[in-house]
């Protein structure tokens, strides 16, 4: 998915959907034994954005951010939304 793309599916996501991101974030970083301190570091963001993400206290992140993790999770960013 191109972030054109990913752009529009963010925008179509409702309150309950973007719920999804932090779920999924929490289940790879899980499944890969990670904590949340490594994920922030492996994907160069503050543990704060990590901690709010898997709890829905960010439902808006930017494509960059999610990327971000992405990256560092091994997955694609149209895993996290799914």
């Amino acid at each position: 998915m191109h972030y054109n793309g990913i752009y529009q599916v963010m925008a179509m996501l409702s309150n309950n959907s973007r719920n999804v991101i932090g779920k999924n974030i929490r289940k790879f970083r899980q499944e890969k034994g990670m904590s949340q301190d490594r994920l922030s570091k492996f994907a160069d963001l503050s543990l704060n954005t990590i901690v709010n993400m898997e709890s829905d206290g960010n439902p808006n992140p930017t494509i960059e951010t999610l990327n971000k993790i992405a990256n560092a999770l091994g997955i694609k960013v149209d895993e996290l939304i799914k």
